[in-house]
């Protein structure tokens, strides 16, 4: 999954990206508003985390504004040094999903950019399923037919993005932009090669395959006998 930070202190910026790195999510990070709202119009993220006061000539929460007014509905979650009850209700009436207040715990943030992602069915579970294959997003724990599977980082992210948009078929690029950030030295037959990796472990040890090929148009995570 792919976040977005907007945040012009580079020390708190670098840690984010790095504890999010951590939990095997692609980050990008802009450091003024204007380069962050560029970035928001023009690439697709899972979740935008904004820092509300930002250098250049808007803020965070006109950046929220202008996302909402482009109709564009990814999570976004606040940063900020204002408490005031008047800032929060100004920040969500500006198209913010959350408010965090600085300064604030990795864990806080994680657990709420994690509350952020999760669709209305997950919402009492962090464990995505199709068919019998399962995946656990807090303990990157993978198992079909009630056996483990180990997955590598990057692996487990592009399967996670996958489950979750179960059923639908996913372009290469559409791939590329959740999975990998925009840094990512991603070669054209990159997402096949993971996707082999995919299937070696998911679906060859087993009697059905799950993911599947769509040729022309991308990949379907699927239970086509469900």
């Amino acid at each position: 999954m792919r976040i977005l930070v907007v945040e012009d202190e580079h020390k708190i910026a670098g840690a984010i990206k790095a504890g999010l790195q951590q939990e095997n999510y692609a980050v990008d990070v802009e450091y003024d508003a204007d380069s962050g709202l560029g970035a928001a119009l023009n690439e697709a993220y899972d979740v935008m985390i904004i820092d509300r006061m930002l250098p250049g000539s808007i803020e965070g929460l006109d950046i929220a504004r202008q996302v909402r007014d482009k109709g564009i509905h990814s999570p976004i979650l606040l940063l900020t040094a204002k408490d005031q009850i008047r800032d929060r209700v100004e920040g969500l009436n500006s198209g913010a999903d959350d408010y965090l207040v600085k300064p604030f715990s990795f864990e806080e943030l994680l657990a709420r950019i994690r509350a952020l992602m999760r669709r209305p069915a997950q919402a009492q579970s962090n464990t995505i399923t199709v068919g019998d294959l399962s995946l656990d997003t807090h303990s990157y724990q993978v198992s079909r037919n009630n056996q483990r599977i180990e997955l590598s980082a990057k692996e487990f992210a592009l399967l996670e993005y996958l489950m979750r948009n179960a059923g639908r078929i996913l372009s290469k690029d559409n791939i590329i932009a959740h999975v990998w950030d925009f840094d990512s030295d991603v070669l054209p037959n990159t997402v096949e090669v993971y996707m082999g990796y995919l299937r070696n472990k998911i679906d060859k040890p087993f009697d059905k395959p799950l993911l599947h090929t769509n040729r022309g148009f991308g990949y379907q995570m699927a239970d086509k006998t469900a």
